[in-house]
């Protein structure tokens, strides 16, 4: 006979308000009109491993919201590329089809981090 443990069912918003929070948090970044830092080409490579970073952060929390590996990388890349549109609207800043790209980079990174960390519990 085996015996299953109950587990509390994850209530929305405790799987949706981190995805929120930090699709707000992207949001802020991307309405800054400059994050140069004066560094020259580790100022874009600095920018570049932060879309990185944002992203995997963005597309853990939405693998585990939606618990749908596939289906987070869409939602993250759907969202890198809203946040592309977004800042050809903020001066001094300019969307870019190859940031999206990345951001779909660091997007599948998280999603894989979330898979091994789920299979962990």
């Amino acid at each position: 006979m085996s015996t299953q443990v109950a587990t509390p069912r994850r209530s929305a918003l405790t799987v949706w308000l981190p995805v929120l929070v930090w699709a707000c948090v992207i949001f802020a970044f991307s309405s800054v009109p400059s994050l140069g830092t004066g560094l020259g080409t580790w100022d874009l490579v600095l920018r570049k491993l932060a879309h990185v970073t944002e992203y995997a952060i963005l597309g853990f929390l939405l693998a585990r919201a939606v618990r749908r590996p596939g289906l987070a990388v869409v939602l993250a890349a759907g969202y890198a590329a809203t946040d592309e549109v977004h800042q050809t609207f903020v001066r001094g800043r300019h969307g870019a089809p190859l940031d999206v790209a990345i951001d779909t980079a660091g997007a599948v990174v998280g999603v894989l981090v979330w898979m091994r960390w789920s299979r962990r519990g």
